[in-house]
């Protein structure tokens, strides 16, 4: 798919590139802001803004140091993050998004619910962790190797970084701040996960690198639980999806759960069967 528009804004100190599918203003739906993961850019959401572009509209960008959008002396941060997608929503004039975000993008989301509520309608986590000990030791282990310029050698994120800085020294760099950046991993509290005002859905894998115990302890403080659930009218506070995939996998299952998300963003609500 071709965006309705595209380019660089100037947001806090970086020249953010975007892409907007679809028509801005529009009453019909709320516009739903993806946010890549770890390393990831634009272009690796495609299958995601096709997935949801024909029903509403679609707003996508690069983080600092990821794909068009070049690393300044700025450190990184998931709040850093947050602010910076939450100045982008401004500047597009957007008052109010539905937010979805994978792994990293996921934690990114949080901190722009957590920080910038009013911005936020609805909540999407794909594989995402709200605290370091959601991520196994071995998952820990290989972002103290990510920063090393051989393992990114003739990469999509070499080849993406060299087209606006061609610097070899400015790319190891980036590298190393985001070696660590992961190794800072955020630490949301209880209460913080409890005070998010949009309603969430929480989505992993039952195979993946975000341990399960903490898929479902981040789907209980959004108010996911079967005794909320039965004693609210409506749509619920939180759901929770698990599908049998990996952190990676889960990525791909876009036409698998577009569909779940959607009606999540829509609100609607299971049918109730007669026999009841």
């Amino acid at each position: 798919m071709k965006p309705s528009r595209s380019g660089h804004l100037p947001i806090n100190g970086l020249s953010l590139y975007h892409e907007v599918y679809g028509e801005l203003g529009t009453p019909k739906t709320t516009p739903l802001l993806l946010i890549p993961g770890s390393h990831m850019a634009t272009d690796s959401m495609q299958p995601w803004v096709s997935a949801f572009a024909g029903t509403r509209t679609v707003i996508v960008f690069d983080q600092q140091g990821h794909g068009r959008t070049p690393d300044t002396s700025r450190e990184l941060s998931y709040p850093q993050f947050a602010d910076d997608a939450a100045a982008l929503l401004r500047a597009l004039k957007i008052e109010r998004a539905d937010v979805m975000g994978y792994s990293q993008g996921g934690g990114v989301a949080l901190q722009l619910a957590i920080r910038h509520p009013a911005l936020v309608n609805k909540l999407v986590t794909l594989s995402a962790t709200y605290r370091r000990d959601g991520w196994p030791a071995s998952v820990l282990a290989d972002v103290e190797d990510s920063g090393s310029t051989t393992q990114w050698a003739g990469t999509s994120v070499e080849k993406a970084f060299m087209a606006h800085t061609p610097d070899a020294a400015a790319f190891e760099a980036y590298l190393e701040k985001m070696r660590i950046f992961g190794n800072n991993e955020q630490n949301i509290s209880d209460a913080e996960m409890r005070s998010i005002s949009a309603n969430t859905m929480v989505i992993a894998g039952d195979t993946d690198d975000v341990k399960p115990e903490h898929t479902l302890a981040m789907f209980k403080l959004r108010g996911g639980d079967a005794d909320a659930a039965m004693s609210r009218v409506g749509a619920p506070a939180a759901r929770l999806v698990i599908l049998p995939t990996t952190h990676v996998g889960i990525f791909w299952e876009s036409a698998v759960l577009a569909p779940m998300v959607s009606a999540f963003l829509d609100d609607v609500t299971p049918p109730v069967p007669d026999f009841f």
